[in-house]
C-alpha cells in the first residue's frame, strides 16, 4: 500500500468518523487534518500510532525499518497481554546507519526479513516504514513482496513514517495494512450465526480477559480480535462476521466501514466501561444480530451479573459515595468513565473534551449536568486550578499527570493504557472501585497535608 497524499486526505477525512460530520461549520474539528510543525510534539507520530494498533497481534514479528531509536516507541509501556505467543514483545529494527542512508537500506531490510523468518518461525512479518526510510526512497512494497516469495510466509509492509502526520492518523494506515494485505485472506474453518469481531480493541491489563467469558455464556463467537491478543490466522478470516464491534475508539473506524461496503458487515460503536455501557454493548449485539433466543439471553445474564456485581460493590459504595472527581482523559473515555465513577456514588466534578465528538460532548453535558466543567485543553497549571475550584478529592488521568496530583496532594488514579489493572466489563468494575477506594483511602494523604515541623 502506498501512501499518496490522496490516500492521506481519504483517512483524515474518514466520512464515517463523528469529527468529520461538520467539516463546513465551526465545529470542525481542526485536530483530525493538523499537520505536525517541525520541532513540536503533538502527542506521537503516525508510524508510533500504526505499531500501537499491530504490535498487539501477538504470533507476528514486528520489523522496525529504519534507525534503532525509531524502535523506542511507546509501546513497551503499554500493557496490552497475551494468553499465548510472546513473539510481539520482542523488538526488531534494520538499524540503518549513515551508509544506508546514502545507499540505501533495501538490502539490509531483506536480509533482516529473512533472519526473523529462520530464527523465530512468526505466523507474519510487519514491517514499519519511518521517516528516513521514506525519505530515501526505499520501495518497502517491493521489497516485502520479494521477501515473502523467499520465505513463503507473509510480509506486510506498514507505510507509516512519522512526518505524514499524528498517532490517530498512523492507527488508520495500520488498519488499512490490514484490510489490504490480511483480512480476506483465509477462510474460517466454520462459521456460526453469531460471529463478531472486536476492533479497536488491545487487551490492556488483560481487560479483554474479563469480557470474553460473558460473550461465550452466551454462545456469542468473537471471530478475531483486532488487535488484542490476536492471532494471524484470526484477521485473515474477520471478513466472515456477521458483525463488527467498534470499541471505545474511532481509531479504527475505517476498518469498520469499509468491511461493511466490501463485505457486508454491519458495526455498531460501544463501549466495555460502567454497568450501564456494557449492559448496553451486549443488548445492542443481540438487537443487530437480530436473534430473538439470544436477547432474551442477554437479558437474564444482566440480572444474574447485576445483582453479582451490587453485592460486590456494596462496601466501595459506601466508602466512595459523593466523594469529587477530576476526569482528564480523551476520546470515549472522557465520558464512559463518567458513567462508571456515578455507579459507584462518586460526583465528576470536571471533565475533558479532547479527542471528543460531538456526540461525545453532547453525553458529557447529560452526565455532569449543569454545574460540571468541561475543559477543552489542560496543563499542570489549569488543572491545578480546576482541582482548587471544584474541591476535588481526586485526580483520574494518563499517567504523565500523577504528579500534577502529587503538587495538588490529592490521590490519583491511571487510567490511560500504560494502567495494569483492567477496568472493563463488570469484573473491571470492581477493580476499578478496589483501586479508587485504595487510592483515596490511603493513610499517605493525611501525613502528606500536614504542615512541615518547621512551619509549626
Amino acid at each position: 500500500m502506498k501512501i499518496t497524499q490522496g490516500k492521506i486526505n481519504e483517512l483524515l477525512n474518514e466520512k464515517a468518523c463523528e469529527h468529520n460530520h461538520h467539516k463546513d461549520g465551526q465545529k470542525k474539528n481542526k485536530s483530525c487534518t493538523q499537520q505536525a510543525q517541525p520541532g513540536a510534539a503533538q502527542g506521537g507520530c503516525a508510524f508510533d500510532g500504526a505499531s500501537i494498533a499491530l504490535v498487539p497481534v501477538t504470533d507476528v514479528a514486528h520489523l522496525v525499518h529504519g534507525p534503532i531509536a525509531c524502535a523506542g516507541n511507546s509501546w513497551g509501556s503499554r500493557g496490552s497481554l497475551s494468553s499465548g505467543p510472546s513473539l510481539y514483545k520482542m523488538g526488531f529494527t534494520t538499524d540503518l546507519n549513515e551508509n544506508d542512508v546514502i545507499f540505501g537500506g533495501e538490502k539490509r531490510l531483506y536480509k533482516a526479513i529473512v533472519d526473523v523468518q529462520n530464527r523465530y518461525q512468526p505466523a507474519a512479518v510487519f514491517v514499519y516504514s519511518t521517516c528516513v526510510t521514506a525519505l530515501i526512497g526505499d520501495d518497502l512494497d517491493a521489497v516485502c513482496h520479494a521477501a515473502s516469495q523467499k520465505i513463503g510466509i507473509p510480509v506486510i509492509p506498514v507505510n507509516s513514517p512519522g512526518f505524514v502526520g499524528s498517532k490517530n492518523l498512523g492507527n488508520r494506515i495500520g488498519g488499512e495494512s490490514l484490510l489490504e494485505y490480511v483480512v480476506g485472506t483465509e477462510e474460517p474453518e466454520y462459521t456460526t450465526p453469531y460471529d463478531i469481531n472486536l476492533i479497536g480493541e488491545y487487551n490492556i491489563a488483560g481487560e479483554m480477559w474479563g469480557v470474553l467469558p460473558l460473550f461465550e455464556k452466551l454462545g456469542i463467537r468473537v471471530l478475531a480480535k483486532i488487535t488484542g491478543d490476536a492471532r494471524y490466522k484470526e484477521i485473515c478470516t474477520a471478513h466472515r462476521a456477521k458483525l463488527n464491534v467498534m470499541i471505545c475508539s474511532k481509531a479504527l473506524i475505517n476498518m469498520g466501514r469499509k468491511m461493511e461496503e466490501k463485505y457486508g458487515i454491519p458495526f455498531i460503536e460501544e463501549s466495555f466501561y460502567g454497568v450501564d455501557d456494557m449492559n448496553r454493548c451486549l443488548r445492542n449485539i443481540a438487537a443487530k444480530i437480530g436473534d430473538a433466543d439470544l436477547q432474551e439471553r442477554v437479558e437474564k445474564l444482566i440480572v444474574e451479573e447485576t445483582e453479582k456485581l451490587d453485592r460486590a460493590l456494596a462496601p466501595y459504595r459506601a466508602r466512595l459515595q459523593g466523594k469529587r472527581v477530576v476526569l482528564y482523559t480523551g476520546g470515549v473515555k472522557s465520558w464512559s468513565i463518567i458513567s462508571a465513577a456515578k455507579d459507584l456514588g462518586m460526583e465528576v466534578v470536571a471533565t475533558s473534551t479532547k479527542k471528543s465528538t460531538e456526540e461525545d460532548k453532547a453525553r458529557i453535558k447529560e452526565l455532569l449536568g449543569k454545574d460540571g466543567m468541561m475543559l477543552e485543553k489542560g496543563n499542570a497549571a489549569e488543572l491545578l486550578n480546576v482541582i482548587e475550584k471544584t474541591r476535588a478529592d481526586m485526580l483520574i488521568a494518563g499517567g504523565r499527570n500523577q504528579y500534577t496530583a502529587l503538587k495538588a496532594k490529592i490521590p490519583f488514579l491511571d487510567i490511560n493504557q500504560e494502567r495494569h489493572h483492567p477496568y472493563a466489563g463488570y469484573e473491571g468494575m470492581v477493580e476499578m472501585a478496589r483501586e479508587l477506594d485504595e487510592a483515596l483511602h490511603s493513610p499517605i494523604w493525611e501525613q502528606v497535608r500536614q504542615p512541615a515541623p518547621w512551619d509549626n
